[in-house]
This record gives C-alpha cells, structure tokens and sequence, in this order.
C-alpha cells in the first residue's frame, strides 16, 4: 500500500442475491484474478474476506487500489439500477465494525453516488479521492464503471456521519463542525 488516507470502495456484483451466495461471486473474482478485499450478501447476511485489508484489491485499475494505508473493496451482491441500501443490510454493522478497526472515516467525502446510467459520467475528484473515507465504484478517479448506483449512504455511514458534511456543487465538501 502506498499509504495516505483510509478508503473503502463499494462495487456491485450484478447477481440477485435472492439466488447467489457471497461464496461463489468470492470463487469467481478469484477465478478472474481480481479479488476484492470482500464480497456481501446484504439479503443473507453472508460475508466472505478474500484479501487482508494491507494488500491491494483488483477491483481498480493501476495503483489505485493501492492509494491509502487501506483501500478496502466491497463487492456487494446486486444491481446498480436497483440500489442494494434498500433490501436488509443484514451483516453491515460487521463490516462497518471491521472498517473502523482499520480506521476507514465514515464519511462520504463525494457525495451520494449518482443513479445509473448517470453514474457512468460522474465526477471523479483526485481531491475528493485524497481525503478518505467512503467511495462508489464510480467516483473513483480514472474509472469509468458506474457502479454502486444511487445508494442510500446514510444507511452506510449513519445519519451522525452524514450531517457532519454538506456537497456543495462544485466546490466538493465543506466541514460544518468539528468532530
């Protein structure tokens, strides 16, 4: 890793996970020698770690994967039209236990991913990237995926996380109290 900031990425895993188990997208990323650090079931529950949080993923392409002390990557089982914050969530408290035990912030320094298909053209701020925190798949720099979609991230980071800061249009983030 090639150290800064903490970071989480969320991906999609576009499956329904009514009917595919975290283990067999796990046994397919690394079929595909493109590990994530993990893959979640929000409707089961189910959870497999592939990677320790202190090698990179390969979800990202160059050395970003490898930008921060962590760049934890979260394969989530479901669809980027259908935002997977609105099913259960079942096993989120465990991994956002385990981010912060990394000191991953919670904070989403980009805002709210956009819905896809817009998602495909969103901005993605090195800034915004060189403060850590939590990020969707599309608003990494030098992606082009659009991926997670337009997910409820209050369900992720909490209500307490989120009004620590308000986007503002194109001028990223702006701190409104000190923690």
């Amino acid at each position: 890793m090639l150290g800064g900031a903490p970071r989480t990425v969320w991906f999609i895993w576009p499956a329904d996970p009514q009917g595919v188990s975290a283990r067999s997208v796990a046994q397919r990323l690394i079929q595909l020698r493109r590990p994530s650090h993990l893959v979640w079931n929000p409707v089961t529950g189910e959870i497999v770690q592939l990677l320790p949080p202190t090698r990179a993923g390969g979800g990202l392409a160059a050395d970003r994967g490898r930008n921060g002390r962590v760049c934890v990557q979260i394969q989530v089982i479901g669809s980027a039209r259908e935002p997977f914050t609105d099913t259960k969530l079942d096993g989120l408290d465990d991994i956002l236990a385990w981010l912060d035990s990394w000191e991953v912030p919670r904070r989403w320094p980009a805002g709210p991913p956009l819905p896809y298909p817009h998602s495909l053209t969103a901005e993605r701020s090195k800034r915004l990237w060189a403060r850590g925190g939590h990020f969707g798949h599309s608003q990494v720099p030098g992606t082009r995926e659009g991926d997670p979609g337009s997910i409820d991230i209050a369900r992720i980071i909490g209500e307490e996380a989120l009004n620590l800061e308000v986007p503002l249009p194109g001028r990223g983030l702006r701190l409104l109290q000190e923690v």
